[in-house]
């Protein structure tokens, strides 16, 4: 049960994007700009597909990439189903706190208004916190030595890209996103 669950987590992170995204679309708004700043990042796309078939695989039946488990511990899973729902509960309230600011990467040309109300009183970068959360929700339930990696490597790509988006938000907003920094913690 738990692995559908966390395999369900993902499906519906994916498809809250994806939705959004398409919304954003029909508006007449581009809501994607991947790699825009740095071409390297295409390199992720591959790495999150492994992810995605890693947790997909187990609850479908699918071939393992790994059959190794680092621990086996029902409660742990069950606190990965807890952590993976509180990671897309904070994702979802993210997306509703957004609004059509919503984008994948950085747009330069028509960012949106800073938003500092809802969840982003709280964190200043809400969605990555939520990825985290099922991140590591999902290593407990499905514990094998791939998705322990991908813990700190997901970390250091969120944090990699925050900078980024910090950098555009401080010259964009100027005093206003400095003062959002001074409230408001930029993970936690």
């Amino acid at each position: 049960m738990q692995r559908l669950i966390g395999a369900l987590t993902l499906l519906l992170l994916l498809g809250l994007v994806a939705t959004r995204i398409l919304l954003m679309r029909r508006t007449g708004l581009k809501a994607v700009y991947f790699a825009n700043i740095d071409r390297t990042d295409v390199l992720i796309p591959p790495f999150a597909l492994l992810y995605v078939y890693i947790v997909i695989a187990a609850p479908l039946r699918l071939p393992p990439v790994s059959e190794q488990e680092l621990f086996h511990s029902e409660v742990l899973s069950w606190v990965g189903v807890f952590l993976c729902v509180l990671g897309l509960v904070l994702f979802l309230l993210s997306l509703v706190s957004f609004g059509t600011s919503f984008r994948v990467g950085i747009d330069t040309h028509r960012p949106g208004a800073l938003i500092t109300t809802g969840v982003f009183a709280l964190s200043r970068n809400p969605i990555y916190v939520a990825f985290w959360i099922v991140l590591l929700g999902q290593f407990l339930i499905f514990p094998n030595w791939i998705l322990l990696a991908y813990l700190p490597g997901a970390a250091w790509l969120f944090h990699r890209q925050v900078l980024r988006e910090e950098e555009f938000l401080r010259k964009h907003y100027g005093p206003a996103y400095a003062q959002y920094c001074n409230r408001v913690r930029r993970y936690l």
